[in-house]
C-alpha cells in the first residue's frame, strides 16, 4: 500500500488512497472513527486537528496517535484481563489525574480501569498507559497538502521534501515513557497496583530485553500491538501481537540505564574540538605599557 514516498498511512481513520463515501465523509467532517472523546479529531488543534493516525516507516504502518489505539476497545480488553480475575465487573476510566504525597500532579493516567463491587463501590482498579510514537520531521506540511487534494495527492511522492516525517522511537522512550515509569509508575508500583503499557510493534522491538516472568507473578504487562490490512475493507486493523509481562524495578532499570560509549572516544572528541578552538582563537598579544 506504500511505495515509500508518501508518508502518510491513515488520515481520520483511512487509507490516503480510500475514497469510499465513508472516507470521504471523513475526511471532510475530520471525524475520528476510534473512539476520541468527540466525534471529531481533536488531535493538535480542535478547528484545525492533525488528522494523522498513523505514518508509514520503510512501508510499515507506525501508530503516532494514542486514540489509535482505542479502536474497538481491545486494549482496555486485554488490560483487564491482566488486572482483574474472570468475571470482574469493571469499566474504565480516561485522563485521571495522579497526585503525589505532596499534592504535585505526577501527570495524567491515559487510562484507568475499576473493579467494583454489587453495590458499584470501586474495589481494585489497574491502569493502562497508551504509547504512541513521537514523529522528527514535519508531518503537519505533508498532512495539509494531501488535504488540499486528497485524490490528487493520494500517490504523492514527499520523499524530496525537507524535514520528512519519521518515527522518533529515542525520544518516545526517553522523554514520554521513561518519565511515566518514573514518577507515575513508581506511585502505582508502592501501591502495589499493575500498570499495562499498550504499544508499536516496532517501537517495543527497539527496547532492551525485558526480564520475563509468568503473568502471575507480574507487575506491568507489555501489550504490543501491530496494524493489519484487512483486505475486504482495505483499512487497517489494529490487533495484538505479542505480549510481555515483567516485574516494575528490572523493566524501569532496563528502560533507562544508558548505554555508555567508550571514554576513550569521548576524550577523543574533547581533543579534536579544543585543537579547533586554539587553532580559530585570535593570538592574544600584550600591549606596551603606553606610559
Amino acid at each position: 500500500m506504500c511505495s515509500g514516498k508518501h508518508p502518510l498511512s491513515e488520515v481520520f481513520g483511512h487509507l490516503t488512497t480510500d475514497f469510499s463515501e465513508r472516507a470521504v465523509r471523513y475526511r471532510k467532517d475530520k471525524l475520528c472513527p476510534f473512539n476520541n472523546k468527540v466525534p471529531n479529531c481533536t488531535k493538535d488543534k480542535a478547528k484545525n486537528p492533525l488528522g494523522v493516525c498513523s505514518i508509514y516507516h520503510h512501508s510499515t504502518p507506525i501508530i503516532t496517535c494514542p486514540i489509535r489505539f482505542r479502536e474497538d476497545w481491545i486494549i482496555t480488553k486485554d488490560a483487564a484481563e491482566f488486572f482483574f480475575p474472570e468475571g470482574t465487573s469493571w469499566s474504565s476510566l480516561v485522563e485521571v489525574r495522579l497526585n503525589d504525597a505532596y499534592g504535585k500532579s505526577a501527570g495524567n493516567i491515559d487510562m484507568v480501569l475499576v473493579a467494583y463491587d454489587s453495590h458499584e463501590k470501586v474495589y481494585n482498579f489497574g491502569v493502562l498507559e497508551i504509547q504512541g510514537v513521537y514523529i522528527s520531521g514535519n508531518i503537519r506540511e505533508s498532512f495539509s497538502h494531501y488535504m488540499a487534494d486528497p485524490e490528487k495527492n493520494q500517490n504523492m511522492d514527499w520523499s524530496q521534501e525537507p524535514n520528512y516525517p519519521r518515527p522518533d522511537y529515542l525520544s518516545s522512550s526517553r522523554k514520554r515513557l521513561a518519565p511515566q515509569l518514573l514518577f507515575k509508575g513508581g506511585i502505582l508500583n508502592s501501591w502495589n497496583k499493575k500498570i499495562a503499557v499498550a504499544l508499536n510493534k516496532e517501537f517495543f522491538e527497539t527496547f532492551p530485553t525485558l526480564e520475563r516472568v509468568p503473568k502471575s507473578e507480574a507487575d506491568i504487562a507489555w501489550f504490543i500491538y501491530d496494524l493489519c490490512l484487512d483486505d475486504s475493507t482495505k483499512r487497517y486493523r489494529l490487533k495484538k501481537v505479542d505480549e510481555v509481562f515483567t516485574k516494575f524495578q528490572s523493566a524501569l532499570i532496563a528502560i533507562t540505564t544508558p548505554h555508555p560509549g567508550k571514554l576513550e572516544d569521548f576524550v577523543k572528541l574533547l581533543q579534536e574540538k579544543l585543537d579547533e578552538q586554539l587553532e580559530s582563537s585570535p593570538v592574544n598579544q600584550t600591549m606596551e605599557r603606553p606610559f
